[in-house]
């Protein structure tokens, strides 16, 4: 009976993660990953970046913000021209657990409008926040949350050689790598920079061929078991309020 109760157990916690689950990454022994890249499309650094990924051969996923690809649609044409994926990062990168499911959903059909037709039902939570209602929310809408396994937090003043240091021991087969080609919001206004970033994934890029290739999430999906993972990140309200608008307006959020 006690065994029965445990296989019960465990059946019912598998069968939550595989429906609530956020993919962080996929089980594979391909030597393949996913560089995704976030916030964009940004007018000066996201050519600059699909030159660097045409030089290696690379492709990648980049989730972007409705309201900067409104503004660029042509950008998020040459990005899916170019044979890269594009993901949902919302309409003007709040965080999702502080803000209501009407505006969750208004957020999500607002960006979708806006990548339209190049747009997947791939979703990344801005700043990585999602509650158990938020993650419900993009499962009733039809996205696939994808988070991340591994980061060089570009979204600081790293130096280029430490990000690529980090990112060349750092990858494994699967790893879904978050990166990003602008940023929404910033703590300091030097950190907008994404020229280290873009050094840093060049020489990663030069540094790791013949060793991993790199493919669009729905590709890596495609190379192995998609690894889940109960991902209910909270978001520290006095960090949030500290941010300054760069691409768009910064909020305030009651503390």
């Amino acid at each position: 009976m006690k065994h029965q109760t445990r296989s019960l157990r465990r059946l019912l916690s598998l069968s939550i993660r595989h429906i609530m689950g956020t993919i962080t990454s996929v089980v594979t022994c391909h030597p393949i990953a996913a560089l995704t890249f976030d916030d964009g499309p940004h007018p000066e650094y996201t050519p600059r970046l699909l030159d660097i990924l045409a030089q290696h051969g690379a492709k990648a996923t980049f989730f972007m913000v409705g309201e900067t690809a409104q503004r660029y649609p042509e950008l998020v044409q040459q990005v899916a021209l170019a044979g890269h994926a594009i993901g949902n990062h919302s309409w003007d990168h709040p965080s999702f657990p502080m803000i209501s499911r009407r505006e969750r959903w208004a957020q999500l059909h607002a960006c979708a409008k806006a990548l339209a037709p190049y747009g997947q039902r791939l979703f990344r939570p801005p700043y990585g926040h999602q509650s158990k209602g938020s993650r419900l929310d993009a499962l009733l809408l039809g996205y696939q949350v994808i988070t991340w396994s591994l980061h060089v937090e570009d979204w600081l003043d790293h130096g280029a050689d430490w990000m690529a240091s980090w990112l060349i021991h750092k990858i494994q087969p699967g790893s879904v790598i978050l990166l990003h080609d602008a940023l929404y919001h910033v703590v300091e206004e030097r950190f907008a920079d994404r020229t280290p970033m873009l050094e840093a994934v060049d020489t990663a890029l030069e540094r790791l061929t013949g060793q991993f290739r790199f493919v669009t999430v729905p590709e890596l999906l495609q190379a192995g078991r998609p690894h889940r993972q109960l991902w209910y990140q909270g978001p520290n309200v006095r960090w949030l309020n500290r941010l300054k608008g760069y691409m768009g307006r910064a909020r305030h959020y009651a503390e």
